[in-house]
């Protein structure tokens, strides 16, 4: 059976050999002439980099910046970035399966840009065309109460319909209805008792709501004389806020899907990740699983406000996630982690006496920066030092040069943070939040 082949620095050796032999997969260790794993790059790896007879695939550290191709197109080997964290590898082998499959989902997102009336033609573009490349399937054209959209609509949705995208439009109002149905969109958010004539002449499917959220019956009515019509819908019978009959309003999805068992839904979430103080990736993960076990198979999200920015993509995942839950029968745990951003699943940190064997291989000046649950570690090839005050370690260091010393600042500063919210921490490495991380900035030009 042929071997991977793990790539490595020096300090990262024992660690990686050590959680290599119990992991018990047929590997090999290739150990690079640096002492920082993460320091390396993909083009930096494949000029100094000869793979060994016997090995099939390649493990680089998930650090390590460049793209696999170069090293791939270098050995003529199968790359792939590993964990950022050499620690994390048992899980990353158990979840690589599973995220592979990660992908289908059976929850379509509407995407709604707000208040359309009060932006040009090129920023409803953009907008709708960031939606799409986070995942929404619809675009949702919302429409306020107060300005008339019935001239600059038309060509709007001619232009994003010319870019291939799938279009609702978000309004009670009977002449945009109409508007919207002529100039082409897919979908109209809403109908209610008083506008359902207009499904009569309508090409677009209706989402069909009623005044009193509570009025099921006549939910029910205006369903029976849609399938009269033989015309597809949708039912939302609303998403309340909390306070606002929150509980209630979930109740109701699972009335309404009991009274029409084959009938499309459609829950507007952002009526609880906009109005509740919390982060949306909570919110709407929670969502999105009831939805996955109700069989709502649409949902309506917003990013209206500050905290909710990104919501669009976090539904999208969420979606992936409990869909593939579900066609398990699991919880969704351990699928992607996607939506985890303040804290991680663990703090991840090599033990004292493992940093002090390290400390044993540096003969260098350059500060080594680790943390844990309870102290910041710095060593060099001459000191070691220890406390849970970044200034008590800074004081130690005796760093007099001004972009040195104002490097160990930005990364004890950032070691600070993971040992606050108990996430791990890699020198050189930003520190992971989800969906929400980015690549943390490199000097282009270091001095």
């Amino acid at each position: 059976m042929a071997d991977t082949l793990f790539v490595t620095g020096r300090l990262a050796e024992p660690a990686v050999r050590s959680v290599l032999s119990d992991l018990g997969i047929d590997h090999q260790v290739a150990v690079m002439n640096i002492s920082v794993a993460a320091l390396m790059t993909t083009r930096w790896i494949a000029k100094r980099l000869s793979a060994p007879p016997g090995v099939d695939n390649i493990v680089i550290p998930g650090l390590c910046e460049g793209d696999v191709d170069t090293l791939r197109q270098a050995t003529g080997l199968p790359v792939r970035k590993g964990p950022a964290d050499i620690r994390a590898l048992p899980e990353w082998y158990g979840r690589e399966a599973v995220r592979a499959q990660l992908g289908p989902r059976d929850v379509r997102v509407f995407a709604e840009i707000n208040d359309v009336q009060s932006l040009s033609r090129n920023e409803v573009i953009d907008r709708a065309l960031a939606y799409q490349a986070a995942g929404a399937d619809v675009i949702d054209l919302g429409l306020s109460l107060d300005r008339s959209w019935l001239t600059e609509g038309p060509p709007t949705i001619a232009a994003l319909r010319e870019r291939g995208l799938s279009l609702s439009i978000d309004t009670l109002d009977p002449e945009h209805i109409r508007m919207g149905d002529a100039a082409g969109v897919d979908y109209v958010l809403s109908l209610t008792p008083e506008t359902i004539d207009l499904a009569e002449d309508m090409r677009a499917t209706p989402v069909l709501i009623t005044e009193d959220p509570d009025d099921l019956d006549s939910l029910d009515r205006m369903a029976a004389r849609l399938e009269q019509l033989d015309h597809p819908y949708l039912l939302d019978s609303i998403l309340a806020p909390i306070n606002s009959g929150f509980a209630a309003s979930l109740a109701r999805y699972v009335e309404v899907r009991r009274r029409h068992p084959e009938a499309e839904l459609l829950m507007g979430i952002g009526n609880l990740t906009e109005l509740t103080e919390a982060d949306t990736t909570g919110v709407t993960a929670l969502l999105i699983g009831f939805c996955q076990e109700v069989g709502i198979r649409a949902v309506l999200s917003t990013e209206v406000i500050g905290w909710a920015r990104g919501a669009v993509r976090e539904t999208v995942l969420a979606a992936q996630i409990m869909h593939m839950a579900q066609r398990q029968a699991r919880p969704p745990k351990h699928i992607d982690s996607g939506l985890l951003t303040s804290r991680d699943e663990s703090m991840r940190a090599p033990s004292e006496q493992e940093l002090r064997a390290m400390q044993s291989q540096v003969s260098d000046p350059n500060y080594r920066l680790f943390a844990d649950a309870d102290w910041l570690y710095a060593f060099n090839g001459d000191r070691f030092v220890r406390a849970a005050n970044l200034f008590v370690v800074f004081d130690q260091l005796d760093v007099v040069e001004p972009s040195h010393a104002f490097y160990l600042g930005k990364e004890l500063m950032k070691a600070t943070i993971a040992r606050g919210l108990r996430k791990s921490y890699r020198q050189e490495g930003p520190l992971d939040w989800g969906l929400l991380s980015f690549p943390e900035p490199r000097r282009e030009d270091p001095r």
